[in-house]
């Protein structure tokens, strides 16, 4: 809803100047569907722009204050992923657009940075079945972006090891990391998630 969420950050700025905007749009399907894919990249790029275009609009106009932005990517941005093409591809894009819109206004005193997490507890890892190396709970999370933010730190990646080898994936000659693809797990289907209890998932009681 990109009039609404216009009109919301727009009221927020009415009642009190805006410091720091998230902009935290994401979902994640199993099953590559048309619908599906259609769906992620609406959510995952089009949710992000919703709030990021007038957070700008708001900043631009005031000029003064500690404006800045920061946009939800991922890990799985840092390259393409087989075992997840569309999400891969929209976190891709968010990262890329977060990190070159830094240096783009930077002239005008905004801050952006791009975050890219790990496996977080969420509602999108609360479903996974595949396989979640250096998980990690919101609140651990959300202390290490803070912290990053309160530093301008351009991209915020972590858990460290998954940055570091997510990095490394994206250098290799595609044939390697075509090659390192092929052994992903899949993501698992609706219906094979529906078959998967919420202990099993790691979802909190």
């Amino acid at each position: 809803d990109g009039p609404g969420v216009s009109a919301w950050l727009h009221g927020c700025e009415a009642k009190a100047p805006l410091e720091r905007v998230f902009a935290n749009a994401g979902v994640s399907t199993g099953e590559e569907t048309a619908s599906n894919v259609r769906t992620t990249f609406e959510t995952n790029i089009g949710g992000m722009l919703n709030t990021v275009l007038p957070a700008l609009e708001i900043f631009r106009k005031r000029r003064t204050g500690g404006r800045q932005i920061l946009l939800t990517a991922s890990i799985a941005g840092y390259g393409p992923l087989a075992a997840c093409p569309s999400y891969s591809a929209s976190k891709s894009a968010v990262k890329t657009w977060a990190l070159a819109l830094r240096g783009h206004c930077r002239r005008e005193g905004i801050r952006i940075s791009a975050i890219c997490p790990g496996f977080v507890r969420s509602r999108i890892t609360d479903r996974n079945t595949c396989p979640m190396p250096f998980f990690m709970e919101a609140d651990k999370a959300t202390r290490i972006i803070l912290r990053r933010a309160d530093k301008d730190v351009g991209l915020i990646a972590f858990p460290w090891p998954m940055r570091l080898a997510t990095w490394f994936l994206s250098i290799l000659p595609f044939r390697l990391n075509e090659a390192f693809n092929r052994l992903l797990p899949a993501k698992a289907s609706k219906a094979q998630q529906a078959q998967v209890g919420p202990q099993e998932l790691g979802s909190p009681e």
